[in-house]
């Protein structure tokens, strides 16, 4: 067995993956079905052995990756653990250069089917027409859900009785690990000039000229800091291995990424005892309204 295959098979235990192991062209004249039981041996997983050629063991290969194959967080609540049936939940989706033509962006789909399936009342409203909406409601929201970019407009019109939180801070939640993206508000106050920072993008979108990621995080964050900062981006599936000359990494909410992606991405920066921080949880702290913003966390008793 090649040692640069015993390698890359240990690589996918970093991530906590499950791993298939498949020999192909078993068809082959040459092939050997003895040295399946050293291979194995060797790599410590079973092997399916198939042909793409002529279609043996493609059903066994299906087997195998239906019975590695972790459902485990298709049940974890987005948003109906912090509303009951019935209860009203305005969400506030700016419609800017930055929203996409003709649809709504994952997040803010997720949320209102979750809503929906939940047998809760969901009322979109632009933040342009949050206090209208407001006026016009019979009853007082039970959650206000809005869009990272506009928190600090939205937290002055929102009565501090109702429950705010953003659509970035609620997939933190879902798809990564709260808390430890909450710790990482602390590592901006010892952020000095000239400090190196890293902002991870899950998606390669088109930046707008106000991008979140691209000028407005920047901006707000180098106001908060005093001076320029050495900002670096990544986008996509392209993640830094060498994390070590950073201060701080900023990441998007990580819709496009799953679960798995997003806790190991935070294992990396914990590995490093470098803070990690989401996009929703940086800006609502940079407008003073973090604590309020968690506070629909029953999870969260002492978020700071």
């Amino acid at each position: 067995m090649p040692q640069i295959t015993i390698a890359l098979k240990k690589r996918p235990g970093k991530k906590n993956l499950p791993v298939v192991g498949v020999i192909n062209k078993v068809d082959a004249p040459n092939y050997n079905s003895v040295k399946k039981k050293t291979w194995e041996e060797e790599l410590g997983i079973d092997l399916v052995e198939v042909s793409a050629l002529t279609g043996r063991g493609i059903d066994d290969l299906k087997a195998a990756l239906i019975r590695k194959a972790s459902y485990a967080d298709e049940n974890r609540p987005l948003i109906s653990d912090l509303i009951n049936p019935g209860e009203l939940v305005i969400l506030v989706v700016p419609i800017d250069n930055a929203a996409p033509k003709g649809r709504l962006i994952l997040p803010q789909q997720q949320v209102i089917r979750e809503l929906l399936d939940h047998q809760a009342i969901a009322v979109i409203t632009g933040d342009n027409q949050l206090k209208p909406t407001l006026n016009n409601l019979k009853s007082q929201p039970a959650l206000v859900v809005t869009d990272s970019q506009v928190f600090g407009p939205v937290s002055t019109i929102i009565p501090l009785e109702i429950p705010l939180t953003s659509f970035s801070i609620i997939m933190a939640r879902y798809k990564g690990d709260l808390k430890t993206l909450v710790k990482g508000a602390k590592a901006v106050t010892g952020l000095k000039p000239g400090d190196r920072v890293l902002i991870a993008e899950a998606c390669t979108h088109h930046r707008q000229a106000d991008d979140i990621g691209a000028v407005k995080i920047p901006r707000w964050l180098q106001k908060k800091v005093g001076g320029n900062l050495d900002f670096n981006w990544c986008a996509g599936f392209d993640f830094p291995p060498d994390l070590a000359s950073y201060k701080l990494i900023i990441h998007c909410a990580g819709c496009m990424l799953s679960r798995r992606e997003m806790l190991y991405r935070i294992s990396l920066a914990t590995a490093e005892q470098l803070p990690i921080i989401n996009y929703g949880v940086l800006i609502a702290y940079l407008h003073g309204i973090l604590p309020r913003a968690l506070l629909p966390f029953r999870e969260l008793s002492h978020p700071l």
